[in-house]
């Protein structure tokens, strides 16, 4: 358990350099009022040989310059190698003009997961305002672009997104943006990957793996941000999976089921263990019970069941 004594740490995302489990989260202060964390956030970094018992290092990224995209916070995203080595993070960026309400997509280079320099002072992956929700006022901005998960196949690269879909009722519109890209710089915005109306007003930090030859979705969704009838169905959790035919799916998010062992796991990144077992990391969303749980868990051990949805392992 990753537990800081001054700050809170939650959403949060692991790189493997195959000595050390590099965890990314997000860091703010402690004070009287949690929400305002998220003005406040920066990314935090720390290391573990075994997922269990971490080392805190320096904060990986703050914000940035005055005037930037991303001069008020830096949110989450994922961490990718490249060919040549380096490493690549996409983050969230939330700018003192804009506010929370302009969330914008950032790409950091480092060579040692350590040292992060930012590649660019613009944000790498516009919003298409076609296809995804912006701001009325400003369509180069979104209250929902966030959360860039990154991944790779035979075709190049492909990017993940948290987004709204046009058009759509609230808490049935959240869909899986994708962009894509061959040498990660250039970023072409494509099509979702799922359908709104399934009911879930956002498909937070979402994260697409393959597990012993199946391919799965897990994502995030406050029960406050479904509708009342999968509420009605399911009951209240955060944690959904879907299984998919391939890493571009096609996800059929309206069939999701939630991993019912720890309801209240939130942004929890899929990790695979050196042993090639799988497992969950993550907070537990507790704020509105008044609850601090603002910790990295245990890891939680998770296969996939007959059907393809991720369980806790013995389930």
């Amino acid at each position: 358990m990753l537990r800081l004594p001054r700050h809170w740490a939650w959403d949060s995302w692991v790189a493997d350099d195959g000595d050390l489990y590099h965890l990314f989260f997000l860091k703010a202060e402690r004070n009287d009022d949690m929400a305002s964390r998220h003005t406040r956030a920066v990314v935090g970094h720390a290391a573990s040989p075994d997922l269990t018992t971490w080392t805190e290092l320096p904060d990986a990224l703050g914000p940035g310059e005055d005037g930037a995209f991303d001069d008020l916070a830096t949110w989450t995203g994922s961490v990718v190698q490249c060919d040549a080595g380096r490493w690549r993070m996409f983050y969230t960026g939330v700018s003192r003009d804009g506010g929370l309400t302009d969330q914008r997509i950032g790409q950091a280079v480092s060579d040692d997961l350590v040292s992060w320099t930012r590649l660019s002072g613009a944000p790498v992956v516009p919003v298409r305002p076609d296809l995804y929700q912006t701001d009325p006022v400003d369509p180069t901005a979104s209250e929902t672009w966030r959360d860039p998960f990154v991944l790779r196949d035979e075709d190049g690269w492909h990017l993940l997104v948290t987004a709204r879909a046009v058009g759509a009722g609230r808490h049935d519109d959240g869909v899986l943006a994708h962009a894509w890209s061959r040498d990660l710089l250039q970023w072409e915005v494509r099509e979702p990957l799922s359908r709104p109306g399934a009911g879930f007003g956002q498909l937070e930090v979402a994260q697409v793996r393959e597990l012993d030859g199946r391919w799965v979705l897990v994502f995030t969704c406050h029960p406050a941000e479904q509708t009342d009838v999968r509420r009605a169905r399911w009951g209240e959790f955060c944690t959904w999976s879907v299984p998919g035919e391939s890493m571009l799916g096609p996800w059929d998010v309206a069939a999701a089921r939630p991993f019912t062992a720890v309801p209240d796991l939130f942004a929890a990144p899929l990790v695979q263990r050196r042993d090639g077992s799988w497992c969950l990391i993550g907070f537990r969303n507790r704020e509105e019970e008044g609850v601090d749980g603002m910790e990295i868990s245990d890891p939680v051990p998770v296969v996939l069941d007959e059907d393809g949805f991720l369980v806790a392992r013995g389930d």
